[in-house]
């Protein structure tokens, strides 16, 4: 089975706790909007202390074009991406040595807040010493759940080629489709919540001689995962495209959703497994919200502590979109034993959910 070898974190420049985006926020729509106090305390109650944007507050203030985001964008994540990998690639928590570029066969590169073509990989394949012959797989679109997806398609391309070694690299500027003119409750929770970040994990094929790079006594390994679209649910979370940019869509009924459809979804996942959830020692859930892991809990009838590398990873980055996960994976990695069993959930756009089993060996 392909295995999950290294996942390292990149960490936009600037800082902001929680209080200091409640504040800018109350300020830009106290004039503009009637339910500025109700909608407030979603900034305390979301429990997210801090988090890590592209630009400066101050940035966010002012106008800007659909152009000067999304070039803000390109700068940004080619920059963030680059680090991701490289931190990857030579990770002293995972490595014993560095990883050459050139053993790369393939690099997943997963976003939902930019658009550009040539896409992001290219870019970074330019500065960073790569085969020319590497294979190039963006994928565009799947939110929250892109990071997990990513692992999956992963999984497959090492299960048909088990001498590769595959990148996932996600990277999400969220705050970049800010939209200061936007009123909705939609911006305004996602002004409260969403952050920016990038991530890279190496997936690496049965064959691919990863064990000589292996530092960790054991290394998570992708037995099965699990895709599933719920029809006719296009409007639950996604993005609308308007004159200013990316406008994010947020349905209230999303912890509801959980709470009914994943529940079955996961079991019959597991069932084809042979796995109970009660076997599961570690639950890698992409941390949508407060509200989503309190779903999760509930649907899935988890242990209190289940849930909490997520939530600090919450606390800490707010939601980063598709790398949330890979943090999370991340942790998980540091401290998963021999024999345990992992499930990674992350939900998005669709409205859809993908699953991943994991075991450490």
């Amino acid at each position: 089975m392909p295995v999950i070898l290294s996942v390292a974190e990149a960490i936009p420049p600037f800082s902001v706790n929680q209080n200091e985006v409640k504040e800018f926020a109350e300020n830009l729509f106290a004039e503009s909007s009637n339910h500025i106090e109700r909608l407030l305390p979603v900034f305390e109650n979301g429990q997210i202390e801090k988090r890590h944007f592209a630009k400066s507050l101050n940035w966010y203030k002012n106008d800007h074009t659909f152009q000067e985001k999304n070039d803000a964008f390109i700068q940004c994540a080619v920059q963030l991406g680059k680090e991701a990998i490289e931190n990857c690639l030579s990770s002293d928590t995972f490595l014993v040595e560095k990883v050459p570029y050139d053993e790369i066969d393939a690099i997943i590169a997963i976003t939902s807040t930019g658009i550009l073509t040539p896409s992001i990989e290219a870019r970074i394949m330019n500065i960073l010493p790569f085969s020319p012959h590497t294979k190039r797989i963006p994928i565009w679109g799947l939110g929250c759940a892109g990071g997990a997806s990513g692992l999956s398609r992963a999984y497959e391309y090492c299960l048909a080629f088990p001498n590769s070694k595959v990148l996932v690299l996600s990277i999400e500027l969220c705050s970049l489709t800010f939209q200061k003119d936007d009123y909705s409750k939609s911006n305004f929770v996602g002004t409260s919540l969403f952050a920016d970040g990038a991530a890279c994990a190496l997936v690496c094929g049965d064959a691919s001689n990863y064990q000589i790079y292996n530092k960790r006594p054991a290394v998570p390994k992708i037995m099965s995962t699990h895709s599933t679209l719920m029809k006719d649910s296009l409007d639950v979370m996604g993005w609308e495209l308007k004159e200013k940019g990316l406008h994010v869509v947020f349905s209230r009924s999303i912890p509801t959703i959980i709470e009914q459809w994943l529940e079955p979804n996961v079991l019959q996942f597991l069932e084809s497994c042979n796995v109970t959830m009660s076997d599961i020692h570690h639950f890698i859930a992409h941390p949508g919200g407060k509200k989503v892991l309190e779903a999760y809990s509930k649907a899935l009838n988890l242990a209190d502590d289940m849930t909490d590398v997520s939530l600090r990873v919450l606390k800490n980055y707010g939601n980063m979109s598709s790398v949330t996960i890979l943090f999370v994976l991340k942790r998980f990695m540091e401290i998963a034993n021999n024999g345990e069993l992992g499930l990674a959930v992350a939900l998005g756009p669709g409205f859809s959910s993908e699953l991943l089993l994991m075991r450490w060996d």
